[in-house]
């Protein structure tokens, strides 16, 4: 029997005002799914890649409980070159995430816990069915995006921060240095010289950065198997500088170069 799909507030979706926060982390996507695939809320962020939800909620419903079928365990994420699509479930609800592949997982969890406690209260004060009701709400899209908004901007657009990227991106010039990476105390990357999927490698072999709340380590140094190696330090207790060498630079102006940037940061931060 085909049911009959009823549009809250029906109309046109409304566009958002999610902005670009940083070049290399970023939420394109989110859709809201009930245990049957049925997707009653999404949104595109940005037009880097535009998802379909009522084709791809039913597919990944699909393939959860194929996996669980098979292997007894349902899979969390999907990767495709330099993007990929993150699967939470909370109660009855299931929130899919199209991001970036260097999103922090937990940052994003941390997200959708809060995005469905808003979803949550919405859904029993309007008193929808979620088996048989699609969601176009305005008021219900500036609640996420206020969300988003307070979780992803970090404030990170003020001309302090602006001038430190300036900073990096100029010290990436000297023929000394191969990589840098500037992340939050949470782990969440601000500014990276690498592409998306050089930093996906990078940031897989270097898996210190998914939870940096304890930072009793100040320095951090590191060899790679290609040996390179790295040099990084909290600053502030805000951020998370790393900065990538060659095996044939000499640690002294290693460590020269890692002061360097650090205090300009710091000055440039308490100024």
């Amino acid at each position: 029997m085909k049911k009959n799909y009823m549009f809250i507030h029906g109309q046109v979706a409304f566009p958002s005002k999610i902005k670009n926060y940083n070049e290399c982390s970023l939420i394109h996507n989110l859709f809201v799914f009930n245990k049957s695939g049925i997707c009653f809320y999404g949104r595109n962020f940005t037009d880097y890649i535009k998802v379909e939800k009522n084709l791809i909620s039913p597919f990944i419903s699909a393939l959860m409980s194929f996996s669980k079928e098979i292997i007894r365990k349902k899979f969390k994420i999907i990767e495709m070159e330099d993007i990929k699509i993150v699967i939470f479930e909370k109660n009855l609800l299931y929130y899919g995430v199209l991001c970036d592949t260097v999103e922090n997982i937990t940052i994003l969890d941390e997200i959708i816990s809060k995005i469905h406690q808003r979803i949550t209260s919405y859904l029993l004060k309007n008193k929808v069915n979620i088996d048989a009701e699609i969601i176009y709400d305005k008021e219900l899209n500036k609640t996420i995006e206020e969300v988003l908004n307070s979780s992803l901007s970090y404030d990170f657009g003020s001309q302090k921060e602006i001038k430190i990227i300036a900073f990096l991106k100029e010290l990436i010039t000297t023929n000394d240095i191969e990589g840098i990476i500037l992340l939050t105390d949470r782990g969440k990357v601000i500014y990276s010289s690498y592409n998306k999927l050089d930093l996906k490698k990078f940031l897989k072999e270097v898996d210190f950065r998914v939870k940096i709340y304890n930072n009793s380590i100040l320095k951090l140094f590191y060899t790679f198997k290609d040996k390179r190696f790295i040099f990084s330090e909290y600053v502030l207790d805000t951020y998370f500088i790393i900065l990538i060498f060659d095996s044939n630079m000499k640690f002294g102006l290693a460590e020269h170069y890692l002061t360097k940037a650090v205090n300009k940061i710091k000055n440039t931060v308490l100024d």
